[in-house]
């Protein structure tokens, strides 16, 4: 892709763009605190950044992002860019221990935050000298976003930063250990733009894009900014959490022409008997995140007409890298490599198997991160040459296409033999009664056994009859020894704010009760 940025190339002018190319009055973001059109956004991108050069922030100095989806975002995010500053947006719903570890990696000086946030950041950053940003707060310690971007200039040269410039950093959770600051270059937003959003969706100027991920998670923020903004479209914004009741309010007052979301909330909308006719308006849907069960996308098309387009990406690939197509859906498949990036598989020993195999997925494209800030051992084990290793097992059949196994670290073995989690879980959330599932490994009387933690629809209470069929319909669709010993019911599982199964945290339940439910 290097043939399509410049060497001199600045990823916070994509609002100007879009008013050089006469899009000045089109509604650019919709959302709860504002309508901004793009004219209205590129003058607010260049107050904030006249704002963090006021504040003392520097070429490739770091601001904290601590926000929902308000407007405020894309204004601090481009804004930061364009002054050749790095923005670094994090969640909003994170451990108060996190975000003292952001501040301290990345050398944050400036932190932007909400207001309801303010008190948590307050404390979890005490002692340590940054100065907070906040809409709807003025004191001493705090400059409040509004006033003090009011008096700004309207206007702001780009600084004329290399398209291998760090632009911003996105934290990525592991397992194990302290999130990771995932470094991304100017030059990444144009590849996903022009690779996965053109190529694969095929995104207008006439789009209406609703994404339910949030803008700090790089799926989101390739959904509701870099997209929307590449391409002229128009994005909609929601604040607070992500459920359906919220999501089918503005999917009937924005009809919205694309819809982005994860497989738990495709699940939870196609069961909703107030969602009739809330997609009408819909002519594309995108889901990532984690595997999309096929009985979700059988009752997704069934009710709704539309096919669910599934793919796969990562935080450091920056959004999806292996999809299927519109039109062309391989049905329980994750689909092909997107246009601009090679895909290939390899055993545990880093060998590369050829044609149908199981084994380590591993992804080369231009959007790859540079690396991963101070974790020198890590981006070496992860990024060897211009391949990155995704931590994904997958199974690529006879077709070329792409069938998700488990996570490297998620994969069970019991009785020495390997058994994927995933399986079982599409397997259980077949039977009716059943919402959702997640399945993990236990130690039982120091013999490997494997638990599944389900979501029963409606009221039902647990009961040892039905676990007993979830055993069944495993034994009968998957090998003999692929069925959970353990079944335990839980009012919800735990997920990420993108909407994955934390395992982990499953894993921790699993380990206070060792006995058969």
């Amino acid at each position: 892709m290097s043939s399509v940025v410049t060497e001199r190339y600045n990823a916070g002018r994509l609002a100007d763009r879009n008013v050089e190319a006469g899009r000045g009055d089109k509604a650019a973001y919709v959302a709860p605190d504002a309508t901004l059109t793009y004219d209205e956004l590129r003058r607010q991108v260049n107050r904030t950044g006249h704002l963090l050069r006021e504040l003392g922030v520097g070429r490739e100095e770091r601001v904290l992002m601590v926000l929902d989806d308000t407007t405020v975002f894309p204004a601090v995010f481009l804004g930061a860019m364009k002054i050749g500053a790095v923005p670094v947006p994090v969640s909003p719903l994170d451990r108060i221990d996190n975000y003292r570890h952001y501040a301290e990696d990345s050398y944050a000086d400036v932190v932007v935050t909400d207001e309801a946030l303010l008190p948590r950041l307050r404390e979890a950053l005490d002692g340590l000298e940054v100065r907070f940003v906040v809409r709807g707060v003025a004191d001493a310690d705090v400059t409040e976003f509004d006033a003090a971007v009011a008096g700004q200039d309207d206007e702001l040269e780009a600084w004329p930063t290399h398209r291998d410039d760090m632009a911003f950093w996105l934290y990525s959770s592991g397992s194990t250990g302290k999130p990771k600051g995932v470094v991304h270059l100017h030059h990444d937003i144009e590849v996903t733009c022009e690779t996965f959003a053109r190529q694969v969706l095929g995104l207008r100027e006439d789009d209406i894009v609703f994404s339910t991920t949030k803008l700090f998670h790089a799926y989101g923020l390739g959904n509701s900014l870099s997209f929307t903004l590449w391409f002229g479209a128009t994005a909609v914004l929601m604040t607070g959490p992500s459920r359906p009741d919220p999501i089918l309010a503005k999917l009937r007052e924005h009809r919205p022409t694309v819809f982005c979301s994860v497989p738990a909330l495709y699940s939870a909308l196609v069961r909703d008997e107030d969602a009739d006719g809330a997609f009408d308006s819909v002519r594309l849907c995108v889901s990532a995140a984690e595997a999309l069960p096929p009985h979700t996308f059988d009752r997704w098309q069934e009710r709704f007409g539309l096919e669910i387009v599934d793919g796969i990406g990562s935080t450091e690939m920056l959004h999806i890298f292996c999809s299927n197509r519109p039109g062309a859906v391989k049905r329980g498949t994750t689909g092909e490599a997107v246009p601009g990036y090679e895909l290939r598989i390899t055993d545990d020993d880093g060998r590369v198997l050829e044609g149908p195999a199981v084994g380590n997925l591993e992804v080369r494209g231009d959007s790859c991160a540079a690396f991963y800030w101070h974790q020198h051992e890590k981006t070496k084990a992860c990024m060897r040459g211009d391949w990155f290793t995704t931590g994904d097992r997958y199974e690529r059949r006879e077709d070329g296409a792409y069938v998700f196994v488990g996570r490297t670290d998620e994969m069970l073995k019991v009785g020495g033999l390997w058994v994927s989690p995933i399986d079982m879980e599409h397997v259980i959330v077949d039977h009716p009664e059943i919402a959702a599932a997640g399945v993990v490994g236990v130690m039982v009387d120091d013999a490997s056994r494997i638990a599944a933690f389900v979501e029963r629809r409606g009221d039902g209470t647990p009961d040892d009859e039905l676990a007993e069929e979830l055993r069944a319909m495993c034994k009968e669709r998957l090998r003999r020894y692929e069925y959970p010993h353990l079944v335990r019911f839980v009012d919800e599982l735990p997920r990420t704010p993108s909407g994955k199964v934390q395992r982990f945290k499953l894993r921790e339940l699993a380990a206070e009760r060792s006995g058969r439910t």
